[in-house]
C-alpha cells in the first residue's frame, strides 16, 4: 500500500510542479498584457472579458470531468494575482498636462498609496503634512489636483486651512464622510470640487474590482479625468449624492462597525477562551470571529471618528439597540411563535437576496476551511 500511495503521489508532485510552470508562464504574460494596457489606457479590469472567460472556461473544464466551481475558485485567485501584477507596469497617464499633485496627508497609509498609484501613472506627487503648513502656499502653487486625505475629524478643519488654490485645480477628499466635507470645499474653492470614498482599506494590492464612491462638487467636467484614471487603475466608481452616501453609510460602516465592537467588547467581558472557540468552531463562526479580530487589529482612533462622524451614526445605533431589546423580549416571553413570525418577515425583506448570499457565503466558508489546518 505505501509503494502504491508513494508512486501515485510523486505522479501528483510531477503535475504539481507542471502547474507552478504554466502559472508561472501567464503571470508573464499578464505583464505583457499590462504593458500594453498602459499603452493604451485600458482599464486592468475588463468585466465583460472575465466574465465571458470563465464561462468558456467552466465549459471546458466539465467537458474534462472537472467540475466548474473547481476551476472557477483557482482561475479568480490566479485572475486576483493578475491584476496586482498588471499594476507594476504602471498606467497611462489621462491629463499629461495636469500640474503637480498634492496629497495632503500623504505620508498617511491612504494618501501614501492614491500617491504611490498617481506616480505609477506619471504625475508628480508633492505632500503637505502637519509641519509643512508655513509654506503651504509654495507647495499648492501650480497644483492640479489637491487631495485631502487626513482623519475624518479634522478634514474639515484641513479644507478650510486651504489658501487661494489655481482656478482649475480640482479640489478632492477622500473621507468617509461627504456632505459635510463637500460643503467646506465648495465654500473655500470655486474651482471643480469632488469628493470620494474608497471602499477599501490602504492594504489592498490591486484597485482592481475595488469600490471607489463619488460624489459631484462642482464643475464635472473638469473631474471627468480624475474618474477615467482610477476607472484605468482598475476601480469601479459609484456615482451617488452625498447625502445619499452619508445615510448609506449608518448602516455599512457606523452600524456595521459598531455591532463587531460591541460583540468583541462581549468576548472580553466575558473572558471567553478564543482558542476554544476557534477549535470547537465551524467554518461560519471561525470567519465570523475572524472579522470580529480583523476591526481589533486596526486603529481604533479610526473607528471612533467613523461610528462618531454624525449624530445621524448614533441615531441610528440607538434603533438598532432598541431592536435589539424588542427580539430580546421575544425570547424572554418564550415567544417562539413570534420569533419565528419576524425571522419569517426578515426572510422576506431580503428576497432574492437572501439565496444570493447564501450561494456567496457558501464559498466563502469553503475557502476559509481549506485553509485550516490540523497539525
Amino acid at each position: 500500500m505505501a509503494q502504491e500511495l508513494n508512486a501515485l503521489r510523486d505522479k501528483i508532485d510531477v503535475v504539481d510542479r507542471q502547474l507552478l510552470d504554466l502559472l508561472a508562464q501567464r503571470l508573464v504574460l499578464v505583464g505583457e498584457v499590462g504593458e500594453v494596457k498602459s499603452r493604451h489606457g485600458l482599464p486592468i479590469y475588463a468585466p465583460d472579458r472575465e466574465a465571458s472567460m470563465l464561462a468558456r472556461r467552466r465549459v471546458e473544464a466539465e467537458l474534462l470531468g472537472v467540475p466548474g466551481d473547481l476551476i472557477e475558485d483557482v482561475l479568480r485567485r490566479v485572475m486576483r494575482e493578475s491584476y496586482a501584477s498588471e499594476k507594476d507596469t504602471g498606467f497611462k497617464c489621462i491629463n499629461p498636462a495636469l500640474g503637480k499633485v498634492v496629497i495632503i496627508g500623504g505620508e498617511g497609509q491612504l494618501g501614501r498609496l492614491f500617491g504611490h498609484m498617481f506616480g505609477l501613472s506619471g504625475y508628480r506627487v508633492e505632500t503637505l503634512e502637519q509641519g509643512d503648513w508655513p509654506r503651504a502656499d509654495d507647495i499648492l502653487a501650480g497644483a492640479g489636483l489637491v487631495m485631502v486625505a487626513v482623519p475624518i475629524d479634522i478634514t474639515c478643519q484641513v479644507i478650510d486651512r486651504l489658501g487661494k488654490l489655481p482656478a482649475d485645480c480640482l479640489l478632492v477628499d477622500v473621507t468617509s464622510v461627504k456632505s459635510a466635507p463637500l460643503e467646506h470645499m465648495l465654500a473655500v474653492h470655486q474651482g471643480p470640487v469632488l469628493g470620494l470614498h474608497p471602499m477599501f482599506g490602504p492594504d489592498v494590492a490591486s484597485f482592481a474590482k475595488q469600490v471607489i464612491v463619488c460624489c459631484q462638487g462642482r464643475l464635472p467636467e473638469q473631474s471627468q479625468w480624475l474618474l477615467d484614471q482610477m476607472t484605468i487603475w482598475g476601480a469601479r466608481l459609484q456615482q451617488v449624492e452625498a447625502k445619499a452616501h452619508d445615510e448609506a453609510m449608518t448602516l455599512i460602516q457606523a452600524l456595521r462597525h459598531f455591532a463587531t465592537f460591541a460583540y468583541g467588547w462581549h468576548l472580553s467581558q466575558e473572558e471567553a477562551d478564543l482558542e476554544q472557540l476557534l477549535a470547537l468552531s465551524s467554518p461560519i463562526y471561525r470567519l465570523e470571529l475572524a472579522m470580529v479580530g480583523r476591526l481589533f487589529a486596526q486603529d481604533p482612533e479610526l473607528y471612533a471618528d467613523i461610528i462618531l462622524s454624525s449624530p445621524q451614526n448614533l441615531a441610528m445605533v440607538r434603533r438598532y439597540f432598541e431592536r435589539f431589546g424588542e427580539v430580546l423580549r421575544l425570547l424572554e416571553q418564550g415567544d417562539r411563535a413570534g420569533f419565528i413570525a419576524a425571522f419569517r418577515q426578515v426572510s422576506s425583506f431580503f428576497g432574492p437576496h437572501a439565496d444570493q448570499f447564501l450561494k456567496e457565503s457558501r464559498l466563502l466558508l469553503a475557502q476559509a476551511n481549506d485553509r485550516r489546518h490540523y497539525g
